[in-house]
């Protein structure tokens, strides 16, 4: 299938179940998107043993391996997906809860990767199947960094106050890149791949990727600025800031940095900038003009990619301890945010924040994503690639739809006063 031919198919299943789901579920678009691409993986493979003559799965699973989520995902359209939902976020609101974020997006993943790896390592040898420690590690990995693609969505929806939303947002979109430099480093040892590695090799590893891409990101987003004040043309503006987001990825890569986390101060650099650029006016028109492609952009993207997470599951061997495990799991991911989230914001002393309230509501909505289910699709093949998939796989769709779908809910029970933003 070539190229255009793919995205044409993708983008009409895509607006399909978009009406769908306008029609009948009426949730947010990219759950009801998830929802019905996932119902319908379901029925292929409930139908396709009752068919024999035919392959049915052939063809979905030869446009998923097209498609190559995790290529695409994590080398491709994850700098798109980050500078939008970077340049949403309030700056003001962020540096004043600069601690929350870095405490939450660095010791926090870490805390979740440690707790959760302890957890499974403990739980899955009374389903009956050991997995080793390294692999636990792996697991906790993936399921530990929250998904920026779904936490800033939702985060749309909802009317919490500013500095909760800021540190929410920041914290989803820091802790991706943290969470996928970790899984890099914990793949490698799992597979006898960084025997060589040493504590210093890994803090050193971590502070290139991480610090280096915070810092190529506040370069490469004050450039796109001041070329932004030698022009007044809107259409050049959107140019700018989709070479800003790409490139920007791009060099990161290049460079060994995390591209995720250079994009991500990019974009809060562009977005805080973009009305003090040194222009003898930028006019509302304006921003509104690059906040409405930029939010098509995000869109369209976040539609596709949720359409992929439930075709994805023609990927899975379902298995008696996958079910198990996977009920283990989900539990213990939420009981393994909460501990984290609470261990890594005690030392701020947010007092303004009434921890109560924001531990609920930071636990809560720790959904996890394209992310996490790119990261175990990436696994090298194998048993336990075929073990952990559906574990995490579960652990993502609940926390899409049941966590997804009820975060409102939580957020009147502990904000009662806040006004939610219409689907």
């Amino acid at each position: 299938m070539d190229t255009i031919s793919l995205v044409a198919l993708l983008l009409t299943c895509g607006a399909g179940f978009s009406i769908l789901n306008h029609h009948l579920l009426r949730v947010p678009v990219t759950i009801g998107v998830l929802v019905f691409s996932l119902l319908v993986s379901l029925a292929l493979m409930v139908v396709d043993p009752l068919i024999p003559a035919y392959d049915l799965l052939a063809f979905p699973r030869s446009v998923l391996g097209a498609v190559n989520l995790p290529e695409s995902l994590l080398n491709g359209v994850l700098c798109l997906l980050l500078f939008a939902g970077a340049m949403q976020v309030d700056v003001g609101h962020l540096r004043s809860g600069l601690a929350s974020v870095t405490a939450l997006s660095i010791l926090g993943t870490v805390l979740a990767v440690v707790f959760l790896a302890g957890a499974a390592w403990c739980v899955f040898p009374l389903l009956g199947h050991a997995v080793p420690f390294s692999w636990c590690i792996v697991l906790g990995a993936i399921l530990a960094p929250t998904d920026p693609v779904s936490v800033v969505g939702m985060l749309r929806r909802l009317g919490l106050p500013g500095q909760i939303q800021a540190v929410f947002a920041g914290e989803s979109l820091f802790n991706d890149g943290v969470g996928v430099v970790i899984f890099g480093v914990t793949l490698g040892l799992a597979t006898g791949n960084g025997e060589a590695v040493s504590t210093s090799g890994i803090v050193l590893d971590f502070c290139r990727e991480a610090v280096g891409g915070g810092l190529l990101g506040a370069v490469t987003g004050w450039i796109a600025l001041r070329v932004l004040a030698w022009q007044r043309d809107v259409h050049i503006d959107l140019l700018i800031s989709l070479a800003l987001a790409t490139m920007t990825f791009s060099i990161a890569s290049h460079l060994g940095m995390s591209g995720a986390i250079a994009v991500v101060v990019a974009g809060l650099y562009f977005g805080a900038g973009f009305a003090r650029v040194g222009r003898a006016r930028v006019d509302e028109a304006s921003r509104a003009a690059l906040d409405g492609a930029w939010t098509l952009i995000d869109e369209v993207l976040n539609v596709l990619l949720f359409l992929l997470i439930g075709f994805e599951v023609l990927e899975i061997k379902p298995s008696l301890f996958a079910v198990l495990a996977m009920l283990c799991v989900i539990p213990l991911s939420i009981g393994v945010r909460a501990l984290s989230v609470l261990l890594s914001i005690l030392p701020v002393h947010l007092r303004q924040w009434e921890k109560g309230r924001a531990l609920a509501v930071l636990t809560w909505g720790g959904l996890r994503g394209g992310i996490s289910v790119s990261l175990v699709l990436g696994l090298p093949p194998g048993p336990l690639r075929d073990l952990l998939l559906p574990v995490c796989y579960g652990v993502v769709v609940f926390t899409i739809i049941v966590q997804g779908l009820t975060m409102e809910k939580v957020v009147r029970r502990f904000y009662p006063h806040v006004t939610s933003q219409p689907h």
